[in-house]
């Protein structure tokens, strides 16, 4: 049996993994059926006390490795 040695509480690049249009519930899993203030694998880490179990990763999700960069030189204030 395989021990995950990160404990993973994002949804990020799940395929289950929605944002909702609703202010006061903004994200959701179509896997369990809701939606809810926090990050569905956070509501499933405080009720079972495990990480999610249907987390299954996007066939073309690459995680953003982008850093943000300083322009060196003088800064064009026209716009």
């Amino acid at each position: 049996m395989r021990q995950d040695t990160e404990l993973r509480l994002s949804c990020q690049g799940c395929r289950h993994f929605y944002v909702t249009h609703d202010p006061h519930r903004p994200w959701g899993c179509r896997n369990f059926g809701f939606k809810g203030k926090n990050l569905p694998a956070e509501i499933v880490y405080l009720s079972t006390g495990m990480q999610c179990a249907y987390y299954q990763r996007k066939p073309n999700f690459r995680p953003s490795t982008s850093k943000i960069t300083q322009k060196k030189g003088r800064v064009d204030k026209t716009g």
